[in-house]
């Protein structure tokens, strides 16, 4: 074995080596992830984590074919090796095709113990998630002949999405979402996993391809990540927070412990913002290692291992616990949490959403995502006022069956063609304390049987107790422009529930129906059937041509 030597006679020995040895990455979860071990002298043995920085990790990347190193990892985040420690102090200037060409202390020459083993993560090239909060949560792209191509979602199960959440070493999958549209090419060759691969390529392919896949189809993964848990809470989102490490969970002791470093914590688990921080082992105490000391993240760290730290006495009663959203989206600027501008959080920052397309079916997961109830009305031109910072989504398309806003069809985030003034709203039916109105049946958002929300129920309102200033309000708190034309006789159809009658007595000039003088006093006990529903046509959105075609109707 041929060894290079350079001696410099001061306090230690720096040895720069050049022979033949091998590297691997353990109990990552893939080959590509996990601590560093080198083989010497016929046995392998673990890195001292002293000194290991990036320009270290990219040389192990290199040498295993892993693409790029992501992140370098401490305090045997992958747990304890056994048996040697190789190498210490290394120092690559980043350009070695092997970790052996770095400089060292010389083999097995240390100050460390098993505790402070090294530990890299590589971006692994053969496939990355793209477009989300993390590096374990995105579009799924796998790299065939130097290009990256997306998956189709149409075949995209959870059976496939655990073997991707595998190989990046990001525990298991929690769901599949979709996380805006791409370009480029789309793989079209069925894929078939059965959940226990090490890596996509290995899952098996069919003769046949999927017909008429679109990038508005593009599957997406997000994954547990497994590195942070909350015990003992209401809900997976709330509770006692635990670490793993070293194969063992452990606390965090509270001192220190403020918002900031719960929101990595929330955002990890994608429960959303923190709203809480609970000291004083508020969710019992835990047993076992306290882990971590002296938490002090700056918010944009991905995961709670790789804030920095420091060392105090604590016990369990300084058990910490957090409390987080469990929302991605929130309604601002209305009457209550169920009304108002809609507000969705990415990237640790909320932005809005444009109305392009914006409709009941989009208003629909909100509204459950929420738990606010079913949608009333899906509201255009900033009708809650306009917001600030990014706009994240533009023309969505959601089905009417996602529990979560982010997982309908979107353009990718933050591409948009609209300013603040298009911000959409969302108005649930649990948000509404008080009498509203609305615009059923019409062939647009702006024309409609008049239905009215009171003591708890939508109802339509009969034609002799409707006039044109209650018609000028219905049509100015739709944001929908002055009434064109009344019409009675069930023309949209007949409604179902209470008829309203009575006189409601709008002058004209109010902004809500609520607001006019006889509304709390309107009862559905009338002589009225759904055959004298009234209905309005407004001139928001109503070009000649649509008007002239109700009129010969």
């Amino acid at each position: 074995m041929e060894i290079c030597l350079t001696l410099t006679l001061l306090s230690s020995v720096v040895m720069t080596i050049t022979a033949d040895v091998n590297v691997r990455l353990v109990n990552g979860g893939s080959r590509c992830a996990g601590r560093v071990e080198v083989l010497h002298d016929g046995q392998w043995g673990t890195v001292c984590e002293d000194d290991w920085d990036m320009a270290d990790a990219a040389v192990v990347c290199r040498e295993l074919d892993c693409g790029d190193a992501v992140q370098v990892l401490h305090t045997s985040h992958f747990g304890s090796g056994s048996g040697q420690i190789w190498m210490d102090d290394v120092s690559c200037n980043g350009s070695e095709s092997t970790l052996k060409n770095c400089s060292s202390r010389g083999w097995g020459v240390h100050d460390c113990n098993l505790n402070t083993n090294a530990g890299v993560i590589c971006s692994n090239l053969s496939v990355r998630l793209v477009s989300g909060d993390n590096r374990c949560a995105g579009r799924v792209e796998v790299l065939q002949g130097g290009q990256w191509i997306m998956m189709c979602g149409r075949v995209w199960d959870l059976t496939d999405a655990a073997v991707v959440c595998r190989e990046l070493g990001c525990g298991k999958p929690l769901g599949i979402a979709h996380f805006g549209p791409a370009s480029g090419p789309i793989w079209t060759a069925q894929m078939h996993c059965n959940g226990s691969e090490s890596t996509l390529k290995n899952c098996r392919l069919s003769g046949s391809s999927v017909q008429h896949c679109g990038h508005h189809q593009d599957a997406g993964v997000i994954c547990s990540i497994l590195n942070v848990r909350l015990v003992n809470g209401d809900s997976r989102c709330s509770g006692r927070v635990e670490v793993l490490h070293d194969g063992q969970w452990g606390t965090v002791c509270g001192d220190g412990w403020d918002l900031t470093d719960a929101s990595v914590v929330c955002s990890e688990m994608g429960c959303g913002d923190a709203v809480q921080v609970l000291n004083g082992a508020h969710f019992g105490r835990g047993s076992g290692q306290i882990w971590t000391n002296g938490v002090d993240c700056s918010g944009s760290e991905s995961t709670l291992k790789i804030c920095t730290s420091s060392v105090s006495d604590c016990d369990h009663d300084k058990d910490v616990g957090v409390i987080c959203s469990n929302v991605n989206v929130r309604l601002v600027n209305g009457s209550s949490a169920c009304s108002g501008r809609l507000e969705i959080l990415h990237g640790r920052q909320w932005g809005t959403v444009c109305d392009f397309s914006w409709d009941l079916i989009d208003a629909a997961a909100v509204c459950r995502e929420l738990d606010c109830g079913e949608p009333v009305q899906a509201l255009h031109d900033a009708y809650f006022g306009q917001g600030s910072g990014p706009i994240w989504l533009d023309y969505v398309r959601c089905k009417g069956s996602e529990s979560s806003l982010k997982n309908c069809v979107a353009n990718e985030w933050g591409v948009h063609y609209c300013s603040h003034i298009r911000d959409a709203g969302v108005i649930c039916s649990d948000g509404l304390n008080y009498g509203w109105s609305r615009l059923v049946a019409g062939s647009h958002l702006c024309s409609g049987r008049v239905e009215m929300y009171f003591g708890g129920r939508w109802g339509t309102v009969c034609d002799a107790a409707f006039d044109d200033q209650d018609a000028e309000v219905v049509c100015r708190e739709m944001n929908c422009g002055v009434p064109v034309q009344l019409l009675g006789a069930d023309a949209f159809g007949e409604g179902e529930g209470p008829v309203w009658t009575q006189d409601i007595q709008c002058r004209g000039n109010e902004s809500h129906i609520n607001l006019c003088p006889q509304f709390f006093k309107s009862s559905s006990k009338n002589n009225c059937s759904h055959e004298n529903d009234v209905g309005v046509i407004c001139s928001g959105g109503v070009s000649i041509f649509d008007f002239l075609l109700q009129m010969n109707e």
